[in-house]
């Protein structure tokens, strides 16, 4: 049985201390998740904390998500009332592109500031999201520099710094922010095989396994390919799968190895595009507010 993981040191709750006593000085808040778990990257913390804010959702990683499913979500959120919109590494995406979708959100406010004769400024924003999920690469793109420390590990960014993307927009940057409890063992799965919780907290086996487990279902076809599997491997248990292929990639019976193999192959794309939340599968009590 898998064992449960929790991850949440005091930086983090040091960071949701920070980000609740600065929302007071930001317009709008931008939520950076993670294209291959919409729903799962999502804090609950900053959901609650920030429920009276507008708030848009920056989806990244879409170059490793299911492209049906992306559009899925993108038209669920469109249907609550929930401004999104999706990217990539590649995507030519810039400061213009936020103004578009956000600045409905805040007509009234700046049509209020106008009236009171208040000197027009640009757009604050605050932008939050789970560890490793892209977020320094978005703000890098929005300011058209390497302002934001960029990394592959969750916790690479330390602290908070305000970058200044145009005259129309101003970002404050947060470190990335887990919450104290998972609802369940899966969200912690999820988050962990797409990079967001440190290796050092769980066993790499455990998450191999639910990957391979997740692939069975939505491309048994690319775990052939990558390791060079046939039909009947594929009916072996997960665990004599996992160790199938650790063998197939040339690590004998070292199944840490394998295992830490197949997790990178996952967040990397090379066992095909995935994205294990469905819109379809969204209970009444997790959609965005209306």
């Amino acid at each position: 049985m898998a064992v449960t993981i929790q991850w949440f040191p005091g930086h983090m709750a040091k960071a949701i201390r920070q980000f609740e006593e600065n929302l007071s000085l930001v317009d709008v808040v931008f939520e950076v998740i993670d294209a291959r778990i919409p729903l799962t990257s999502q804090n609950p913390e900053i959901k609650r904390i920030s429920a009276d804010k507008p708030h848009l959702f920056i989806m990244t990683k879409r170059d490793l998500a299911d492209p049906k499913l992306t559009s899925a979500w993108l038209k669920y959120f469109s249907e609550h009332n929930q401004p999104a919109i999706a990217i990539d590494a590649k995507t030519k995406f810039g400061v213009n592109n936020v103004i578009s979708v956000i600045s409905p959100l805040l007509r009234e406010k700046i049509q209020r500031e106008q009236d009171k004769g208040m000197k027009k400024r640009p757009i604050r924003a605050i932008s939050v999201g789970v560890p490793n999920v892209g977020k320094s690469t978005v703000l890098n793109r929005l300011v058209n520099r390497r302002a934001a420390q960029v990394g592959n590990r969750p916790g690479v960014t330390k602290g908070q710094q305000w970058l200044k993307s145009s005259d129309k927009l101003e970002l404050l940057d947060t470190p990335g922010i887990l919450w104290p409890k998972f609802a369940s063992q899966e969200v912690a799965d999820k988050l962990a095989l797409t990079g967001a919780i440190k290796e050092s907290v769980f066993a790499s086996d455990d998450i191999a396994l639910y990957g391979l487990k997740q692939f069975r279902q939505l491309n048994p076809d690319g775990l052939k390919e990558r390791y060079h599997l046939n039909e009947e491997d594929l009916t072996l248990s997960d665990v004599d799968l996992l160790l199938q292929i650790t063998q197939k990639v040339g690590m004998r019976d070292d199944y840490e190895r394998g295992s830490n193999r197949i997790i990178q192959d996952f967040r990397s794309g090379k066992i095909g595009l995935y994205t294990l939340d469905d819109p379809e599968m969204v209970m009444d009590d997790e959609k965005p507010n209306d």
